[in-house]
C-alpha cells in the first residue's frame, strides 16, 4: 500500500504543478483530484482519477482496474459523500452520488468510449463497477 500512496503523491505532486496534466500511463487523459474522508479512519486522503463529464458534474468510475473489490475510495465517498474536486483549474465542493440502472450504465458507456480499458476491467471481474457523479454544491 506505501508504494501505491508514493506513486498516487508524485500523480497528484504533477497534476497541480502542471495544472491538471501528468504524463505517464495518464499523459493525455481527462484526471480530477478528489479529497475524500476516511469511512473508518475520518482522515482526509486525496486520490487521483481519471474522469469524464456529464453537463456540469465529474464522473469517476470505481473499477480499481476490474480487481474483485471495490476500491477503499470508493467505500468513503459512500460513508462521508461530501468531497472537495480539484479540476479544469479550480477546487469546490461536492457531492458523490452513486448512480445505478439506466443512468450509471449511460455514464460508464460514455467514458468507456473515451477510455476504452474500462471495458476489459468490467470484463475481468464479476461485480458490477460503481460509477459516481461528483454534483458541485
Amino acid at each position: 500500500m506505501a508504494d501505491m500512496d508514493d506513486y498516487n503523491q508524485q500523480i497528484i505532486a504533477e497534476f497541480r504543478a502542471n495544472g491538471g496534466k501528468v504524463g505517464g500511463r495518464f499523459e493525455g487523459l481527462p484526471m480530477v483530484l478528489v479529497t475524500h474522508t476516511g469511512a473508518k479512519s475520518g482522515t482526509r486522503r486525496t486520490t487521483p482519477l481519471v474522469c469524464s463529464s456529464d453537463g456540469d458534474d465529474v464522473v469517476i468510475i470505481a473499477s480499481m482496474g476490474g480487481a474483485p473489490s471495490n476500491p477503499a475510495w470508493y467505500h468513503n465517498m459512500v460513508a462521508n459523500p461530501g468531497v472537495t474536486v480539484e479540476c479544469c483549474g479550480e477546487t469546490y465542493e461536492a457531492t458523490a452520488v452513486v448512480t445505478d440502472g439506466d443512468e450509471r450504465q449511460r455514464l460508464f458507456d460514455a467514458q468507456a468510449e473515451i477510455m476504452p480499458f474500462f471495458h476489459g476491467y468490467a470484463a475481468s471481474t464479476s461485480r458490477v463497477i460503481p460509477v459516481l457523479k461528483l454534483v458541485r454544491n
